[in-house]
Protein backbone atom coordinates (compact mmCIF):
# COMPACT_ATOMS: atom_id res chain seq x y z
CA UNK A 1 0.00 0.00 0.00
CA UNK A 2 1.10 3.44 -0.73
CA UNK A 3 0.08 4.77 2.49
CA UNK A 4 2.35 2.16 4.54
CA UNK A 5 5.35 3.11 2.70
CA UNK A 6 4.79 7.15 3.11
CA UNK A 7 3.92 6.93 6.55
CA UNK A 8 7.60 4.45 7.42
CA UNK A 9 9.11 6.84 5.49
CA UNK A 10 7.91 9.64 7.81
CA UNK A 11 8.65 7.47 10.66
CA UNK A 12 12.28 8.55 9.78
CA UNK A 13 11.93 11.50 11.66
CA UNK A 14 11.85 9.92 15.06
CA UNK A 15 15.65 9.65 16.28
CA UNK A 16 17.06 6.33 15.58
CA UNK A 17 16.54 4.60 19.24
CA UNK A 18 12.60 5.33 19.55
CA UNK A 19 12.21 3.86 15.65
CA UNK A 20 14.18 0.63 16.59
CA UNK A 21 11.57 0.34 19.93
CA UNK A 22 8.49 1.32 17.70
CA UNK A 23 8.68 1.80 14.67
CA UNK A 24 7.27 -2.06 13.56
CA UNK A 25 4.62 -1.46 15.96
CA UNK A 26 3.66 2.13 14.99
CA UNK A 27 3.28 0.55 11.13
CA UNK A 28 1.39 -2.43 12.08
CA UNK A 29 -1.03 -0.16 13.99
CA UNK A 30 -1.39 2.16 11.15
CA UNK A 31 -1.93 -0.24 9.13
CA UNK A 32 -4.93 -1.89 10.72
CA UNK A 33 -6.45 1.30 10.94
CA UNK A 34 -6.11 2.04 7.23
CA UNK A 35 -7.62 -0.97 6.52
CA UNK A 36 -10.74 -0.24 8.79
CA UNK A 37 -10.68 2.81 6.63
CA UNK A 38 -10.88 1.84 3.58
CA UNK A 39 -14.20 1.45 3.52
CA UNK A 40 -15.04 4.87 4.37
CA UNK A 41 -15.38 7.67 2.15
CA UNK A 42 -12.84 9.53 0.57
CA UNK A 43 -13.25 12.87 3.00
CA UNK A 44 -12.54 10.37 6.17
CA UNK A 45 -9.62 8.83 4.35
CA UNK A 46 -8.14 11.96 4.16
CA UNK A 47 -8.38 13.09 7.12
CA UNK A 48 -7.41 9.86 8.73
CA UNK A 49 -4.33 10.43 7.33
CA UNK A 50 -3.69 14.36 8.22
CA UNK A 51 -4.37 13.24 11.55
CA UNK A 52 -1.69 10.42 11.40
CA UNK A 53 0.57 12.53 9.78
CA UNK A 54 0.13 15.72 12.19
CA UNK A 55 0.66 12.87 14.65
CA UNK A 56 3.73 11.46 13.48
CA UNK A 57 5.31 14.94 12.79
CA UNK A 58 3.95 16.82 16.09
CA UNK A 59 5.43 13.11 17.98
CA UNK A 60 9.17 12.94 16.36
CA UNK A 61 9.64 16.89 16.91
CA UNK A 62 8.59 16.46 20.93
CA UNK A 63 10.56 12.89 20.90
CA UNK A 64 13.54 14.79 19.45
CA UNK A 65 12.95 17.26 21.91
CA UNK A 66 12.73 14.68 24.76
CA UNK A 67 15.96 13.29 23.26
CA UNK A 68 18.55 16.62 22.97
CA UNK A 69 17.24 18.12 26.25
CA UNK A 70 14.93 16.64 28.33
CA UNK A 71 11.08 17.04 29.45
CA UNK A 72 11.37 20.10 30.53
CA UNK A 73 14.06 22.46 28.96
CA UNK A 74 11.94 26.05 28.38
CA UNK A 75 9.37 25.10 29.36
CA UNK A 76 7.42 25.67 32.35
CA UNK A 77 5.98 22.20 32.91
CA UNK A 78 7.14 18.50 31.62
CA UNK A 79 5.11 17.74 28.67
CA UNK A 80 5.19 14.02 30.06
CA UNK A 81 3.57 15.12 33.14
CA UNK A 82 0.05 15.34 31.57
CA UNK A 83 0.19 12.20 29.02
CA UNK A 84 0.86 8.75 28.61
CA UNK A 85 3.99 7.37 28.06
CA UNK A 86 5.87 4.27 28.75
CA UNK A 87 6.92 5.55 32.10
CA UNK A 88 3.66 5.32 33.72
CA UNK A 89 0.58 3.42 33.30
CA UNK A 90 -1.81 6.36 34.79
CA UNK A 91 -2.48 9.79 33.89
CA UNK A 92 -1.64 12.32 36.82
CA UNK A 93 -4.37 15.05 35.21
CA UNK A 94 -6.81 12.25 36.14
CA UNK A 95 -7.07 13.30 40.17
CA UNK A 96 -7.58 16.78 39.24
CA UNK A 97 -9.95 16.60 36.82
CA UNK A 98 -12.42 14.72 39.11
CA UNK A 99 -12.07 17.66 41.85
CA UNK A 100 -12.89 20.26 39.36
CA UNK A 101 -15.69 17.62 38.20
CA UNK A 102 -16.69 17.50 41.46
CA UNK A 103 -16.06 21.17 42.36
CA UNK A 104 -19.05 21.31 39.25
CA UNK A 105 -21.30 19.22 41.35
CA UNK A 106 -20.96 21.07 44.65
CA UNK A 107 -21.82 24.36 42.96
CA UNK A 108 -24.60 23.11 41.06
CA UNK A 109 -26.00 21.46 44.43
CA UNK A 110 -25.35 24.73 46.00
CA UNK A 111 -27.01 27.07 43.01
CA UNK A 112 -30.39 24.56 43.40
CA UNK A 113 -30.01 25.33 47.03
CA UNK A 114 -30.37 29.12 46.11
CA UNK A 115 -33.17 28.44 43.38
CA UNK A 116 -35.29 26.04 45.63
CA UNK A 117 -35.23 28.57 48.90
CA UNK A 118 -35.42 32.09 47.09
CA UNK A 119 -38.30 33.90 47.50
CA UNK A 120 -38.95 35.25 43.92
CA UNK A 121 -41.16 32.01 43.01
CA UNK A 122 -44.91 32.11 44.12
CA UNK A 123 -44.94 30.45 47.90
CA UNK A 124 -46.07 27.22 47.50
CA UNK A 125 -46.51 26.74 51.32
CA UNK A 126 -44.42 26.95 54.30
CA UNK A 127 -40.68 24.77 53.21
CA UNK A 128 -38.88 23.32 56.00
CA UNK A 129 -35.05 24.96 55.95
CA UNK A 130 -32.93 22.05 54.44
CA UNK A 131 -29.62 21.23 55.05
CA UNK A 132 -27.19 18.80 52.64
CA UNK A 133 -25.95 16.31 54.83
CA UNK A 134 -24.60 14.07 51.63
CA UNK A 135 -22.33 17.00 50.95
CA UNK A 136 -20.08 16.79 53.96
CA UNK A 137 -20.00 12.98 53.56
CA UNK A 138 -18.94 13.03 50.03
CA UNK A 139 -15.92 15.74 51.22
CA UNK A 140 -15.11 13.28 53.94
CA UNK A 141 -15.30 10.04 51.65
CA UNK A 142 -13.10 12.20 49.00
CA UNK A 143 -10.52 13.01 51.15
CA UNK A 144 -10.28 8.97 52.70
CA UNK A 145 -10.05 7.65 49.50
CA UNK A 146 -7.68 10.60 48.42
CA UNK A 147 -4.92 9.90 51.31
CA UNK A 148 -5.53 6.00 50.45
CA UNK A 149 -4.36 6.93 46.84
CA UNK A 150 -1.91 8.83 47.94
CA UNK A 151 -0.18 6.13 50.51
CA UNK A 152 -0.63 3.94 47.62
CA UNK A 153 1.50 5.59 45.54
CA UNK A 154 4.02 6.25 47.68
CA UNK A 155 4.41 3.07 47.84
CA UNK A 156 5.25 2.03 44.66
CA UNK A 157 7.31 5.32 43.83
CA UNK A 158 9.18 3.64 46.57
CA UNK A 159 9.54 0.09 44.85
CA UNK A 160 10.09 2.38 41.61
CA UNK A 161 7.11 0.57 40.12
CA UNK A 162 3.97 2.11 38.34
CA UNK A 163 1.19 -0.46 39.11
CA UNK A 164 2.15 -2.96 35.99
CA UNK A 165 5.84 -4.74 35.92
CA UNK A 166 8.23 -4.62 33.14
CA UNK A 167 8.47 -7.43 31.63
CA UNK A 168 11.97 -6.92 31.34
CA UNK A 169 12.70 -6.48 34.84
CA UNK A 170 10.45 -9.84 35.76
CA UNK A 171 11.87 -11.66 33.31
CA UNK A 172 14.80 -14.09 34.83
CA UNK A 173 17.02 -14.49 31.97
CA UNK A 174 19.47 -11.95 30.83
CA UNK A 175 19.86 -10.60 27.37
Amino acid sequence: MLSVSIYRSLLRLYPALHRERFGEEMVAVFGKMQAETATKNMLDRGMFLARETAGVVGGALLEHWRVLGGDSIGLWFPPRRFTMRTEFRFPKTTAVLMMIILAGVVMAIKKGETISSSHVNPPIGPLPPTHSVLLGGIFLTLAFFYAAGLIGWAILFAMRRSGVHRLAETSGGSK
